[in-house]
């Protein structure tokens, strides 16, 4: 029952030994909220989303932290364009964040922190690099010297001295070495500051994932994950400032990237045209359509976006929602026990559910995993087809097999989540069973008395209402379209 997941640091797959046992610690890096998420903001959080559900079902508890990057130059542009405040826009943005992570059914996680909000704790980890003799304080500034940390390029893999012959950074002759950067920033007109011990400014942007980490999770955790773009420099300098502040090492046991989403095969930019929010694609597809697009691919291979990629999403779903359907319709016909067919699919059940769980212990391979989920998908279409054929009569156990493993993959891809047997669901869903059994008998009754014309019309206006009657030899049953 062992989880594998693939290290960026070593560049290999490794057994995952939680620092705490039965716990996991996680760390995700958040938006910066100036605009409405993208798509690309969408896959890095669906992707946590996944495997926090994937190792809550394998027993860990989990501690899951993302943060708000709500002080940047971003922010504080799009707020002098519009002459609003900062933290107006902060506010809009991170609304509009979690509307549309809910509507992709993105679990809460336990902690969301945001930069403007633990100042004294970004100052002090600041102070503690200057103290450990990490950093230097210049008119103001203060800045990590690289050179200072020996594993600096660790994560990366890249070497200092290949860095500085080929640095394209901006000249500060105020600066020991050209790749030091910014731990706080003295303040400049018309952006907001906080007092320090080095004058009012504001944090450079890679000490507040270093310190809030930390805060919530400690001085070394399980997991951090973002981007592949984050790799270098944001990640590879949250590495030398918290082992720096610290001593500690590592500050992190297991770093995981997500691939780049594409566009048409072309790079996502605002220049090129191809910049999508999460929003407007909501606008013309469904949310869990969009989110299985994401699970559909592998977390660390490359993603291409297309309105193609996404209606082949819709058209693969909708296969899995059929097989959700006839599920529900074969709980509700009794069950004539096992038989020699039944007992060796009762096996299959078996080894499809281990196949999935292990796609899932291999890296989080949602993309191998879900091929599972159509494999059981294919099999509860069959066995639905010879029931009503009367072929078979259905075994009570196999159903409540393939009930139990359809909800469960569904519960940890996040799709289609809930009871595959409506009826047991209760509320609504038990009453909208129950509507449309009342209807189905009325429309027996008709047809027993040979007013076809009424049964007939029942059948149409259902039909105009999305919801198809299939006569079966065990009666009637009803399907949403």
């Amino acid at each position: 029952m062992t989880v594998r997941v693939y290290n960026t640091m070593t560049r290999r797959k490794e057994e995952f030994i939680p620092m705490v046992p039965g716990k996991a610690s996680i760390y995700v890096c958040g938006v910066t909220p100036y605009n409405h998420p993208h798509i690309g903001n969408a896959r890095p959080f669906v992707t946590w989303d996944v495997i926090h559900r994937f190792l809550e079902h394998e027993g860990y508890d989990v501690t899951h932290v993302q943060n708000f990057t709500d002080v940047d130059d971003k922010i504080i542009n799009t707020a002098n364009e519009e002459g609003v405040q900062w933290s107006d826009i902060c506010g809009r943005y991170i609304e509009s964040y979690f509307e549309v992570m809910d509507k992709l059914n993105v679990r809460r996680v336990q902690v969301y922190p945001r930069v403007s909000q633990h100042m004294p704790d970004i100052i002090n980890t600041v102070q503690a690099l200057i103290d450990n003799g990490y950093a230097y304080v210049v008119d103001g500034d203060v800045y990590y010297s690289v050179e200072k940390f020996k594993r600096y390029g660790c994560l990366s893999g890249r070497d200092l001295n290949d860095m500085l012959a080929g640095a394209r950074v901006e000249v500060d002759d105020r600066k020991r070495n050209p790749m030091d950067f910014a731990l706080w920033k003295a303040a400049k007109p018309g952006e907001p500051a906080w007092d320090s011990p080095w004058g009012k400014g504001r944090p450079g942007w890679h000490i507040e994932c270093s310190t809030m980490s930390m805060k919530y999770l400690g001085s070394s955790f399980d997991f951090h994950g973002g981007g592949s773009d984050l790799i270098f420099p944001h990640h590879e300098n949250e590495i030398a400032q918290s082992e720096g502040a610290t001593g500690v090492h590592p500050f992190v046991h297991y770093w995981l990237h997500n691939g780049f989403i594409t566009v048409n095969e072309e790079k996502m930019s605002k220049s090129l045209g191809n910049f999508f929010t999460v929003k407007d694609i909501l606008a013309h597809f469904a949310p869990e359509t969009l989110r299985f697009f994401i699970v559909s691919t592998h977390y660390r291979s490359p993603l291409d976006f297309s309105d193609a990629r996404l209606k082949e999403a819709e058209s693969s779903l909708q296969r899995l929602r059929t097989a959700k359907e006839n599920l529900a319709a074969l709980r509700r016909i009794i069950s004539g026990g096992p038989d020699a067919e039944s007992l060796e699919l009762r096996k299959k059940m078996e080894q499809l559910r281990n196949d999935f769980m292990e796609a899932m212990r291999d890296d989080f391979n949602t993309a191998l995993a879900i091929s599972h989920m159509f494999a059981l998908a294919k099999e509860i279409n069959v066995y639905k087809a010879r029931v009503d054929s009367g072929t078979v009569i259905p075994d009570g156990k196999l159903v409540d097999m393939m009930v139990k493993a359809f909800a469960e993959f569904c519960s940890i891809i996040g799709v289609l989540e809930g009871d595959a047997d409506a009826s047991a669901a209760g509320g609504s869903a038990g009453l909208e069973e129950e509507l449309m059994q009342l209807l189905l008998d009325l429309r027996q009754d008709a047809r027993k008395a040979k007013n076809f014309a009424q049964a007939d019309a029942i059948r149409n206006k259902l039909g105009e209402m999305g919801i198809v009657i299939e006569d079966t030899p065990q009666g009637a049953r009803w399907k949403k379209q």
